[in-house]
C-alpha cells in the first residue's frame, strides 16, 4: 500500500479572480515522434511491452511506492470553477513544488524518513504549474519565482514561497489558485534529495554555462563552457543565484535547464525496459503526489501523452516587472497586465498562442 500523509486545511481566502474561454491548440495533426514521460507520469504498460501479468506487478511495485497527501483539495470553497465545456474541460494543470528544507534525509516518497512538511520548517524552493493541453499535443512549465510578493489567503502580502510553509500544499494550492485563477488539479512534491538520485540514475546531465559566474554563498566558480554535471553538481548549479545577472530570475531558468536535461535523458533511455524501470523506481520512492491521482489515472494521463515529443514541451517564467525591497525582504514583482494574459491563456487552454505571441518570454536552451 502506498504510504499516505494526511494535508492540514489553509486559512481563510478572499474570492479567486478571473474567467476565460476555451479553445484548441494546434490546427493540424503532427507527425508522431518519440515518446515522453513528464516527471514520472507512471505508466509501465506504455514503456515495457512485459506481460499484462508482469506488467501489473511491476506498475504495481513502482506505483505503491509514492507517497500519497491526504486532504490537499479539503476546506477549498471559493476555488476557480473547473471547465466542463470545450476543450479545456480535458485540460490538467499540476502544481509542481520543491521544498527549501535542508534536510540530512529524504522527505518525499516512500524514501522520506521526515515529514513533507513541518509547519514554519520550510518553504518551496521551486514552484511550476505543469499544464497539459486537452489535445496532449502541447505541455507548458510555468515557473512562479519563490520571492515573488503575492496575496496569500488569510495571511495577507507576502512572498509566495512562504505559503507552503504557513499551510503546507494547501495553502500553496489556494495561493497559486487566487493569484492564477486557475484550478489546480493535481500536485507533485519532489525533494532535492529526489532531484539528486534521478540526475545520478541517469549518469548525469549536460549544460552549457555562456559566461563565468562566481557563486559567492558556495565558494564555487562556474566557467564559461559544457559541464557535465553529477547530482551533487546539478543541485549545486539549480541553488546558484549569486553573480548571475539577473539574481533569483536567472536561478529559475537554471532549474527549468535541470528538468529539461534531465527529460533529454530519460527520452534517451526509452528504449531499454530495465533502465526505464530502474529510473521509474528511483523516481517513485522520491515522489508525493495528492491522493485522488489514482495509479490508473496516472497510467492514461502517461498514455495519452505518447505521441508527444520533446519540442512540444515549453519552459518560461511568470513575467515581472523587476526586483525590489519590501521591509528587509528582497522580493520578485509580477507583472499583472502581463500576467493576466498569461493565466488567460491558461484557463482557455490556449497556450500555443500565447507562446507564439510571446516567444521571447520562453527560456532559452543556454542559460545563465
Amino acid at each position: 500500500m502506498a504510504n499516505t500523509i494526511q494535508a492540514s486545511p489553509p486559512a481563510q481566502r478572499e474570492p479567486n479572480r478571473g474567467s476565460g474561454r476555451w479553445r484548441g491548440r494546434h490546427g493540424g495533426r503532427r507527425p508522431r515522434r518519440r515518446r515522453l514521460v513528464i516527471l514520472g507520469l507512471i505508466a509501465l504498460l506504455v514503456v515495457l511491452g512485459v506481460p499484462a501479468g508482469g506488467a501489473w506487478y511491476v506498475g504495481h511495485r513502482i506505483t505503491s511506492q509514492i507517497t500519497r497527501l491526504h486532504g490537499v483539495f479539503d476546506n477549498l470553497p471559493a476555488r476557480p470553477p473547473r471547465p466542463t465545456t470545450g476543450a479545456a474541460a480535458n485540460a490538467i494543470n499540476i502544481l509542481l513544488m520543491g521544498t527549501d528544507r535542508r534536510s540530512p534525509v529524504a522527505t518525499t516518497g516512500s524514501a522520506a524518513q521526515a515529514p513533507v512538511w513541518i509547519p514554519g520548517e520550510q518553504r518551496s524552493d521551486t514552484m511550476m504549474i505543469l499544464h497539459i493541453d486537452a489535445d496532449r499535443r502541447g505541455v507548458s512549465v510555468i515557473s512562479i519565482p519563490r520571492d515573488s510578493w503575492v496575496y496569500i489567503p488569510g495571511h495577507g502580502m507576502a512572498k509566495i514561497n512562504a505559503a507552503f510553509s504557513w499551510g503546507g500544499p494547501s495553502l500553496a494550492v489556494a495561493t497559486v489558485e487566487r493569484l492564477t485563477g486557475v484550478r489546480i488539479d493535481h500536485i507533485a512534491i519532489v525533494d532535492w534529495a529526489g532531484y539528486k538520485a534521478m540526475i545520478d540514475k541517469v549518469g548525469g546531465i549536460d549544460v552549457t554555462i555562456p559566461s563565468t559566474v562566481y557563486d559567492s554563498a558556495r565558494h564555487y566558480t562556474w566557467t564559461a563552457g559544457t559541464h557535465h554535471l553529477d547530482g551533487t553538481l546539478a543541485l549545486l548549479y539549480a541553488r546558484d543565484r549569486y553573480g548571475l545577472p539577473e539574481g533569483d530570475i536567472d536561478r529559475v531558468r537554471r532549474q527549468q535547464e535541470v528538468v529539461r536535461e534531465l527529460s533529454k535523458k530519460v527520452l534517451a533511455e526509452m528504449g531499454s525496459p530495465m533502465t526505464m524501470y530502474g529510473l521509474l523506481d528511483v523516481l517513485s520512492q522520491h515522489l508525493t503526489i495528492d491522493s485522488g491521482w489514482s495509479s490508473s489515472a496516472l497510467a492514461s494521463l502517461a498514455f495519452s501523452l505518447r505521441d508527444l515529443h520533446g519540442d512540444e514541451v515549453k519552459y518560461l517564467t511568470a513575467p515581472l516587472t523587476g526586483t525590489g525591497m519590501v521591509g528587509d525582504q528582497s522580493v520578485v514583482f509580477l507583472d499583472a497586465s502581463a500576467d493576466a494574459g498569461l493565466w488567460t491563456a491558461l484557463r482557455a487552454d490556449s497556450m500555443g498562442a500565447w507562446e507564439h505571441d510571446h516567444a521571447g518570454a520562453l527560456t532559452p536552451t543556454t542559460v545563465d
